[in-house]
């Protein structure tokens, strides 16, 4: 396995900055936010598309460090009921697309996106409940109609430039969400769906890492790390759905951490193990979301906890011994 950094945790740095500390940390990969919610400050496709000498220079600011891109992470809601948002990040995702083509990355890590309803062209609705049925109606509807047909369009796009893995990560507000609902997409489009997953989106919905890393065997692209801690008075007492924004710090049932700040060394050794065993032996990439933590110091924190519970040589199945 190898350790890497998503740079959006340094987006207020340049980018020779960025990968300065990146390199200082000993680490082996980089991945880039390209766009949607998420910032452009280090990788621009629109920009890099269009230019191939800055092209060429953003690759060896990467290369002449060492570092590889491990892949490029679009945030954004293609399936978003403003269609102006909803065309601008389609957009975005397919220059993504493009750009990964012409750096020779084959992953693409993404959101599934949630629509509204078919009437109302505000905002997005995220329906995790049932009732009343005509919920259950829109849910059908924004799968049917909207998510599966997109995803199959996207899917044969980044098949025909060179994307093998578009990794979906399981994330709140999006109808990809959990195993269950990647896997569902995943039997719909074929096996260029795979999963990003990120312990901390898992933790705060009471979802088991380990057990989620056992149902997308074979299915998982992609692997970006946050901590997340559960708060234990809160939570108990009001649940973990919670719109308070993040700052709030001491008022929310649950908090995104640094590495070790929210779980201990053994609940990430077993993550670890069930990762390998779901036979992903590939980049471990950091993200750094924790309010009490500077981001350069977050990262170091979490580098140096994962050393201690990664491990780093390729996985050798030795064979039986004859007779």
């Amino acid at each position: 396995m190898k350790l890497g950094v998503f740079t959006a945790t340094l987006q207020e740095l340049s980018l020779a900055e960025a990968l300065d500390i990146v390199q200082s940390l000993g680490v082996e990969s980089v991945d880039f936010s390209t766009g949607g919610f998420g910032s452009k400050a280090h990788c621009d496709p629109e920009v890099l598309l269009t230019d191939p000498a800055r092209l060429d220079r953003f690759r060896e600011e990467v290369m002449g460090r060492g570092l590889e891109i491990s892949a490029l992470s679009f945030y954004g809601n293609p399936l978003h009921p403003d269609r102006e948002v909803a065309l601008r990040h389609r957009r975005e995702f397919r220059n993504t697309i493009l750009l990964a083509e012409r750096l020779g990355i084959e992953r693409i890590v993404t959101l599934s996106g949630c629509p509204g309803d078919p009437t109302e062209p505000g905002y997005p609705n995220w329906v995790i409940y049932p009732w009343p049925p005509e919920l259950v109606e829109l849910h059908r509807w924004q799968w049917d109609e909207v998510l599966i047909p997109f995803w199959a369009a996207e899917a044969a796009f980044a098949v025909e430039h060179g994307v093998r893995d578009i990794c979906l990560e399981l994330h709140a507000v999006n109808l990809v969400y959990n195993p269950e609902t990647l896997l569902e997409l995943r039997r719909w489009v074929g096996d260029v769906i795979s999963a990003c997953v990120n312990p901390g989106h898992l933790f705060w919905q009471g979802i088991d890492p380990v057990q989620a890393l056992r149902a997308l065997s074979g299915a998982i692209g992609y692997v970006h790390v946050t901590d997340c801690r559960i708060d234990p008075v809160i939570a108990p007492r009001n649940g973990v759905l919670d719109a308070k924004e993040f700052r709030h710090e001491l008022d929310r049932p649950w908090q995104f951490r640094t590495l070790g700040y929210g779980h201990g060394e053994e609940t990430w050794r077993h993550i670890v193990l069930a990762l390998r065993l779901a036979g992903y032996d590939d980049v471990i990439s950091v993200e750094h979301e924790d309010t009490m933590l500077l981001p350069a110091d977050g990262l170091r924190h979490s580098i140096e906890f994962l050393r201690r519970v990664v491990v780093r040589e390729p996985l050798r199945v030795l064979e039986p011994h004859p007779g």
